[in-house]
């Protein structure tokens, strides 16, 4: 006997249609997996077979042949396990073919229960969008599912095999899950407050520029002068996550088994924080089948690299400007086991020491290392790299007034306000144009948006040969000036935006003399 059902692979971030068909013949009992399984497809028999005692049914003892289509495609991963005990079921005679329009995703134990499994949201997205009405899955993977397809498609929530066998014989109906309501306003709470922050109002001003813009920071200083905390709570002052832009992370965290358990989707902006001892590969993505890296996980959201100078140079030069991961906001990998396109549009921040010991130029410590010392460990820090930080901000030791001054500092909740604001006016002036944001702006709409009063041309005019600047570093600085005019209400970039732009610059060469 015959028998196919659907179920859906990963690919990259895209899920794809699975035929799984399985043959029952005569001959001597064997069982043969084609089309293309990796090592963990190819071990699914096993698990197949015992659950498949242990839940109460019988083993044919005949020739069975699952074929997995499209063979041309590699299958990878346990998901296809539950189609598969399906599909014995169903070619041996023990239940009915299942209908056309149902799905099944799900690992199994050697008991029948059933485990959730990676990337379950791009499969279930692809299945609604492929006429799918039903889609079985593991119970710990139903809300994730539910909540970006529920409308579509009903998602159905099983702990066991059997549980799916007795829904399809109707036996015992499994209640779909129920999407929840998208309200991105309820994951403020579990970001830090910029009101912890203590003193350092040029860094928090920088911030509250960056988060406007989209921009990118560099923060350099001596240790303990705040600049992970600053950058820990740069998300809570980023606008809220859209509905396509939270459907869209969590892809990405579903596919790289990172999503956390019992959130069906990710509502905060995420913030990523590799160690400097991060392979290039582990920054960008790979792996002999390609899986997402960092700065993929980081979509949406913020990419922050605390001591940037000791990370790798291959990592480091993978940021560069003109790389695909920063321009063009993906970044495509291409291996043995396949090719993959992952989105990467994020916000970089970096954090750095002045010289390896962290106190050169500091007020009250003396610096223990040589010239030689510091220059060598400030020209970790390529030209390029540096040149594609929008924001350069020195962060001094906080004075003790500051730090014991009792008065509540400015919210996280009061400082996104006004970002939002600011990200309402670039929304409207860029309305069609598919820039979302000042940090994102084309040369022709740099040129079209970015206009001068006569004074602030002047003063432009005389910074560029005083401060040797490169192209990149003009557009930059005209973006920089363009994001502070927005929180002004300003229409036209004057005088005191390019200033305040300009002030971010100061230390292009890295010669940090503070």
């Amino acid at each position: 006997m015959y028998s196919v059902l659907k179920s859906y692979g990963l690919n990259g971030l895209n899920g794809f249609a699975v035929a799984v068909e399985a043959d029952v013949s005569g001959g001597l009992p064997a069982f043969s997996l084609v089309g293309l399984p990796d090592s963990a497809v190819r071990e699914s028999g096993d698990r197949v077979r015992s659950a498949v005692k242990n839940l109460g049914y019988k083993w044919p003892d005949r020739h069975i042949t699952v074929n997995l289509a499209p063979a041309d495609i590699r299958k990878s991963g346990p998901v296809y396990d539950l189609p598969l005990l399906l599909a014995v079921l169903a070619s041996s005679g023990q239940m009915e073919e299942p209908p056309a329009d149902a799905a099944f995703l799900g690992e199994l134990a050697l008991d029948g229960s059933l485990r959730p499994v990676s990337g379950v949201l791009p499969m279930a997205l692809e299945a609604a969008a492929g006429g799918v009405r039903a889609l079985y899955v593991p119970a710990e993977n139903a809300a994730e599912a539910a909540e970006a397809c529920g409308s579509e498609m009903q998602v159905y929530p099983a702990a066991t095999a059997r549980q799916v066998v007795d829904a399809l014989r109707g036996i015992q109906p499994i209640s779909p899950t129920a999407p929840v309501p998208f309200d991105p306003a309820d994951a403020w709470s579990h970001v830090p407050d910029f009101a912890d922050v203590c003193g350092q109002p040029l860094a928090r001003r920088a911030m509250v520029i960056a988060a406007a813009g989209g921009h990118n920071v560099l923060l350099v200083g001596a240790p303990g002068t705040g600049k992970s905390m600053l950058a820990k709570r740069l998300p809570s002052i980023l606008p809220e996550m859209s509905f396509e832009e939270a459907v869209e992370t969590t892809k990405i965290h579903s596919a790289a088994g990172f999503l956390p358990s019992g959130v069906p989707l990710l509502k905060n902006r995420v913030f990523r924080s590799p160690h400097h001892s991060i392979s290039m590969a582990g920054l960008t993505g790979g792996g002999s089948t390609p899986r997402p890296g960092e700065i993929s996980l980081a979509h949406n959201g913020v990419l922050f690299m605390d001591e940037l100078p000791q990370f790798t140079r291959p990592a480091m030069e993978s940021l560069r400007p003109g790389r695909p991961p920063l321009e063009d906001g993906v970044i495509t990998i291409s291996r043995a086991g396949g090719r993959a396109t992952y989105p990467s549009s994020f916000m970089l921040v970096g954090a750095m020491n002045p010289c390896p010991c962290g106190y050169f130029g500091h007020p009250t410590r003396a610096c223990t290392c040589s010239q030689t010392k510091v220059s060598l460990y400030l020209n970790k820090i390529s030209g390029p790299l540096l040149d594609r930080m929008d924001l350069q901000v020195e962060v001094p030791p906080v004075e003790y007034d500051r730090m014991a001054d009792a008065r509540p500092a400015e919210s996280s909740a009061e400082v996104r306000r006004r970002v939002e604001a600011a990200r309402q006016i670039q929304r409207r002036r860029y309305a069609g144009t598919g820039v979302t944001c000042n940090a994102r702006l084309t040369p022709a709409l740099l040129k079209k948006y970015c206009v001068l009063t006569p004074e602030a041309d002047r003063l432009l005019a005389a910074a560029y040969e005083r401060m040797g600047l490169s192209g990149r570093s003009y557009d930059r600085l005209l973006r920089v000036a363009r994001t502070i005019a927005d929180l002004s209400g300003k229409r036209l970039l004057d005088e005191d935006s390019l200033l305040e732009a300009l002030q971010y610059r100061a230390q292009e060469k890295v010669d940090l003399t503070f």
